[in-house]
């Protein structure tokens, strides 16, 4: 199937919004001390993860090339995520950390299906897959604060 630019880009967004949330995590765990926390964290991951190669093998099949998120922002999340967490890696800290990430996430993936009237149904299920997930993580992470 071809999709037009803004199916194209609109899938990349997605794409990318799951990346940064899995990056996140990848860069956040190793200063998590806290158990429960922790678990939470690696069971987040495993989401985005299942949610990242349903969104792969959709890309594939469609013979779309995923573009990965720039490295600046990649260095610039990390530096963050190194700097908060040796201040202070408690689990609130840790928690408020990935719901600000969650919530921006959140946000981004509402904007883009508010503005879905030229959205392939087969990329707005996956926005809408990646937006429930986020909203249960969400909602999950909360019990931390």
């Amino acid at each position: 199937m071809q999709f037009n630019d803004y199916n194209q880009k609109a899938l990349n967004d997605i794409y990318k919004n799951a990346h940064i949330a899995l990056q996140s995590i990848s860069d956040l765990l190793p200063a998590v001390d806290d158990e429960d926390i922790k678990k939470e964290l690696q069971e987040e991951y495993e989401g985005y993860e299942k949610i990242i190669g349903n969104i792969s093998t959709f890309m594939a099949e469609n013979g779309i090339e995923p573009q990965d998120v720039n490295p600046f922002k990649k260095a610039m999340l990390w530096s963050s995520i190194k700097m908060k967490t040796m201040i202070n890696n408690s689990k609130n800290q840790v928690a408020e950390m990935m719901i600000n990430g969650t919530v921006m996430g959140i946000n981004e993936l509402t904007a883009m299906k508010n503005e879905s009237k030229n959205l392939n149904d087969e990329i707005l299920s996956l926005l809408e897959d990646l937006l429930t997930l986020e909203e249960e993580y969400e909602q999950r992470l909360k019990k931390f604060l």
